[in-house]
Protein backbone atom coordinates (compact mmCIF):
# COMPACT_ATOMS: atom_id res chain seq x y z
CA UNK A 1 0.00 0.00 0.00
CA UNK A 2 2.88 2.36 0.80
CA UNK A 3 4.39 1.64 -2.61
CA UNK A 4 1.04 2.43 -4.25
CA UNK A 5 0.78 5.85 -2.59
CA UNK A 6 4.43 6.60 -3.26
CA UNK A 7 4.02 5.84 -6.95
CA UNK A 8 0.71 7.70 -7.23
CA UNK A 9 2.18 10.81 -5.59
CA UNK A 10 5.41 10.83 -7.61
CA UNK A 11 5.91 12.80 -10.84
CA UNK A 12 4.57 12.23 -13.49
CA UNK A 13 1.73 10.18 -11.96
CA UNK A 14 1.07 12.98 -9.46
CA UNK A 15 -0.40 15.32 -12.09
CA UNK A 16 -2.88 12.72 -13.29
CA UNK A 17 -3.65 11.83 -9.65
CA UNK A 18 -4.60 15.48 -9.02
CA UNK A 19 -6.73 15.61 -12.18
CA UNK A 20 -8.43 12.32 -11.29
CA UNK A 21 -9.12 13.55 -7.74
CA UNK A 22 -10.65 16.73 -9.17
CA UNK A 23 -12.96 14.64 -11.38
CA UNK A 24 -14.00 12.45 -8.43
CA UNK A 25 -14.84 15.54 -6.34
CA UNK A 26 -16.81 16.99 -9.26
CA UNK A 27 -18.95 13.86 -9.63
CA UNK A 28 -19.56 13.72 -5.88
CA UNK A 29 -20.74 17.34 -5.93
CA UNK A 30 -22.81 16.69 -9.07
CA UNK A 31 -24.49 13.74 -7.35
CA UNK A 32 -25.57 16.03 -4.51
CA UNK A 33 -26.77 18.74 -6.90
CA UNK A 34 -24.20 21.28 -5.68
CA UNK A 35 -22.81 21.83 -9.17
CA UNK A 36 -24.69 22.23 -12.42
CA UNK A 37 -23.77 20.40 -15.62
CA UNK A 38 -22.89 23.78 -17.18
CA UNK A 39 -20.62 24.94 -14.35
CA UNK A 40 -17.31 23.62 -15.65
CA UNK A 41 -18.11 24.74 -19.20
CA UNK A 42 -18.84 28.21 -17.90
CA UNK A 43 -15.63 28.39 -15.87
CA UNK A 44 -13.53 27.24 -18.81
CA UNK A 45 -15.06 29.71 -21.25
CA UNK A 46 -16.02 32.63 -19.00
CA UNK A 47 -15.09 36.08 -20.25
CA UNK A 48 -16.23 39.64 -19.65
CA UNK A 49 -16.26 42.59 -22.02
CA UNK A 50 -15.10 40.72 -25.12
CA UNK A 51 -14.80 42.78 -28.25
CA UNK A 52 -15.83 41.50 -31.67
CA UNK A 53 -12.48 39.92 -32.52
CA UNK A 54 -12.25 38.12 -29.17
CA UNK A 55 -15.80 36.84 -29.61
CA UNK A 56 -14.84 35.57 -33.05
CA UNK A 57 -11.83 33.73 -31.60
CA UNK A 58 -14.06 32.26 -28.88
CA UNK A 59 -16.49 30.95 -31.49
CA UNK A 60 -13.62 29.51 -33.56
CA UNK A 61 -12.28 27.71 -30.47
CA UNK A 62 -15.71 26.25 -29.77
CA UNK A 63 -15.98 25.09 -33.38
CA UNK A 64 -12.51 23.51 -33.24
CA UNK A 65 -13.38 21.70 -30.00
CA UNK A 66 -16.61 20.37 -31.50
CA UNK A 67 -14.66 19.20 -34.56
CA UNK A 68 -12.12 17.31 -32.43
CA UNK A 69 -14.88 15.59 -30.47
CA UNK A 70 -16.64 14.67 -33.71
CA UNK A 71 -13.46 13.09 -35.11
CA UNK A 72 -13.09 11.09 -31.89
CA UNK A 73 -16.72 9.97 -32.16
CA UNK A 74 -17.60 11.72 -28.89
CA UNK A 75 -20.09 14.37 -30.03
CA UNK A 76 -22.72 14.90 -27.37
CA UNK A 77 -20.74 13.23 -24.56
CA UNK A 78 -20.44 15.52 -21.48
CA UNK A 79 -17.02 17.17 -21.23
CA UNK A 80 -16.48 16.08 -17.63
CA UNK A 81 -17.15 12.45 -18.51
CA UNK A 82 -14.53 12.61 -21.28
CA UNK A 83 -12.06 14.33 -18.93
CA UNK A 84 -12.67 11.77 -16.17
CA UNK A 85 -12.08 8.76 -18.43
CA UNK A 86 -9.03 10.41 -20.03
CA UNK A 87 -7.61 11.19 -16.58
CA UNK A 88 -8.14 7.57 -15.50
CA UNK A 89 -6.32 6.11 -18.51
CA UNK A 90 -3.56 8.72 -18.23
CA UNK A 91 -3.17 7.83 -14.56
CA UNK A 92 -2.91 4.10 -15.33
CA UNK A 93 -0.27 4.64 -18.02
CA UNK A 94 1.91 6.97 -15.94
CA UNK A 95 1.46 4.85 -12.80
CA UNK A 96 2.80 1.68 -14.41
CA UNK A 97 5.51 3.62 -16.27
CA UNK A 98 6.69 4.99 -12.92
CA UNK A 99 6.36 1.63 -11.16
CA UNK A 100 8.09 -0.49 -13.81
CA UNK A 101 10.62 1.90 -15.34
CA UNK A 102 10.98 5.49 -14.18
CA UNK A 103 11.74 4.80 -10.51
CA UNK A 104 14.90 2.92 -11.51
CA UNK A 105 16.36 5.84 -13.49
CA UNK A 106 18.71 8.49 -12.02
CA UNK A 107 16.91 11.71 -11.02
CA UNK A 108 17.87 13.98 -13.98
CA UNK A 109 16.97 11.30 -16.52
CA UNK A 110 13.85 10.29 -14.57
CA UNK A 111 12.48 13.84 -14.73
CA UNK A 112 13.07 14.13 -18.48
CA UNK A 113 11.61 10.69 -19.11
CA UNK A 114 8.68 11.57 -16.83
CA UNK A 115 7.86 14.64 -18.92
CA UNK A 116 7.93 12.47 -22.04
CA UNK A 117 5.65 9.85 -20.47
CA UNK A 118 3.29 12.57 -19.19
CA UNK A 119 2.77 13.95 -22.70
CA UNK A 120 2.92 10.59 -24.49
CA UNK A 121 0.19 9.18 -22.22
CA UNK A 122 -2.31 11.55 -23.84
CA UNK A 123 -2.33 9.74 -27.20
CA UNK A 124 -3.20 6.21 -26.00
CA UNK A 125 -5.42 7.84 -23.37
CA UNK A 126 -7.43 9.62 -26.07
CA UNK A 127 -7.68 6.45 -28.16
CA UNK A 128 -8.88 4.37 -25.21
CA UNK A 129 -11.29 7.11 -24.11
CA UNK A 130 -12.74 7.29 -27.62
CA UNK A 131 -13.15 3.50 -27.84
CA UNK A 132 -14.82 3.33 -24.43
CA UNK A 133 -17.19 6.28 -24.84
CA UNK A 134 -18.26 5.91 -28.47
CA UNK A 135 -21.10 3.54 -27.46
CA UNK A 136 -22.12 6.16 -24.88
CA UNK A 137 -22.18 8.84 -27.59
CA UNK A 138 -24.39 6.66 -29.80
CA UNK A 139 -26.71 5.96 -26.87
CA UNK A 140 -26.98 9.67 -26.08
CA UNK A 141 -27.90 10.41 -29.70
CA UNK A 142 -30.60 7.72 -29.61
CA UNK A 143 -32.03 8.95 -26.31
CA UNK A 144 -31.97 12.61 -27.31
CA UNK A 145 -35.59 13.67 -27.89
CA UNK A 146 -36.36 14.85 -31.42
CA UNK A 147 -36.66 18.62 -31.66
CA UNK A 148 -39.77 19.72 -33.53
CA UNK A 149 -39.04 21.93 -36.55
CA UNK A 150 -41.32 24.67 -35.21
CA UNK A 151 -39.44 25.10 -31.93
CA UNK A 152 -37.76 28.38 -32.95
CA UNK A 153 -39.82 31.27 -31.68
CA UNK A 154 -41.11 29.34 -28.68
CA UNK A 155 -40.94 30.98 -25.24
CA UNK A 156 -39.81 29.24 -22.08
CA UNK A 157 -38.43 29.74 -18.58
CA UNK A 158 -34.78 29.87 -17.54
CA UNK A 159 -34.13 27.02 -15.07
CA UNK A 160 -30.37 27.37 -14.54
CA UNK A 161 -29.03 30.01 -12.11
CA UNK A 162 -28.26 32.22 -15.09
CA UNK A 163 -27.99 32.24 -18.87
CA UNK A 164 -24.94 33.89 -20.45
CA UNK A 165 -23.22 33.51 -23.81
CA UNK A 166 -21.34 30.46 -22.43
CA UNK A 167 -23.82 28.60 -20.22
CA UNK A 168 -27.48 28.16 -19.35
CA UNK A 169 -30.58 25.98 -19.62
CA UNK A 170 -34.25 26.72 -20.16
CA UNK A 171 -37.46 24.68 -20.24
CA UNK A 172 -40.00 24.92 -23.05
CA UNK A 173 -43.52 23.55 -23.35
CA UNK A 174 -43.80 21.03 -26.19
CA UNK A 175 -47.26 19.79 -25.29
CA UNK A 176 -45.81 16.83 -23.41
CA UNK A 177 -43.27 16.44 -20.63
CA UNK A 178 -41.48 19.60 -21.76
CA UNK A 179 -38.10 20.24 -23.36
CA UNK A 180 -35.00 21.22 -21.38
CA UNK A 181 -32.52 22.79 -23.78
CA UNK A 182 -29.05 24.29 -23.63
CA UNK A 183 -29.43 28.01 -24.32
CA UNK A 184 -27.07 30.97 -24.70
CA UNK A 185 -27.65 34.70 -24.37
CA UNK A 186 -26.33 37.22 -26.90
CA UNK A 187 -22.88 38.64 -25.96
CA UNK A 188 -23.22 41.05 -23.04
CA UNK A 189 -26.70 39.87 -22.01
CA UNK A 190 -27.57 37.78 -18.95
CA UNK A 191 -30.87 36.18 -17.93
CA UNK A 192 -31.68 34.92 -14.44
CA UNK A 193 -33.62 31.87 -13.26
CA UNK A 194 -37.35 32.27 -13.93
CA UNK A 195 -37.00 34.85 -16.71
CA UNK A 196 -38.93 34.25 -19.93
CA UNK A 197 -36.81 33.82 -23.06
CA UNK A 198 -37.52 33.07 -26.73
CA UNK A 199 -35.56 30.68 -28.99
CA UNK A 200 -33.97 32.51 -31.92
CA UNK A 201 -31.50 30.13 -33.57
CA UNK A 202 -29.42 26.97 -33.07
CA UNK A 203 -25.61 26.96 -33.01
CA UNK A 204 -24.11 23.67 -34.25
CA UNK A 205 -20.70 24.40 -32.70
CA UNK A 206 -21.96 24.74 -29.13
CA UNK A 207 -25.06 22.54 -29.58
CA UNK A 208 -27.12 25.30 -27.95
CA UNK A 209 -29.90 27.73 -28.83
CA UNK A 210 -29.48 31.49 -28.85
CA UNK A 211 -32.26 33.22 -26.91
CA UNK A 212 -33.50 36.72 -26.13
CA UNK A 213 -35.88 38.04 -23.51
CA UNK A 214 -39.57 37.52 -24.28
CA UNK A 215 -40.38 41.16 -23.53
CA UNK A 216 -37.79 42.39 -26.03
CA UNK A 217 -38.98 39.86 -28.60
CA UNK A 218 -42.62 40.98 -28.29
CA UNK A 219 -41.69 44.66 -28.47
CA UNK A 220 -40.09 44.29 -31.88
Amino acid sequence: MIEFYTTALTFPTLLYSILLAFCVVYWLLAATGLVDSDTIHGLLHHHDGLDGMQTHHHHDAATDSAGILARLGLSGVPFMLILSVLAFFGWLITYFAQLLLLQFLPDPLRILAGIGVLVAALLPGLVLTSLLLRPVARLIMKLRPPVPPSILGKAGNVISPKVTDTEGRAEFDDGGAGLILQVRAPPGATFSRGERVVLLSFDDASHAYTVMSESEFLSR
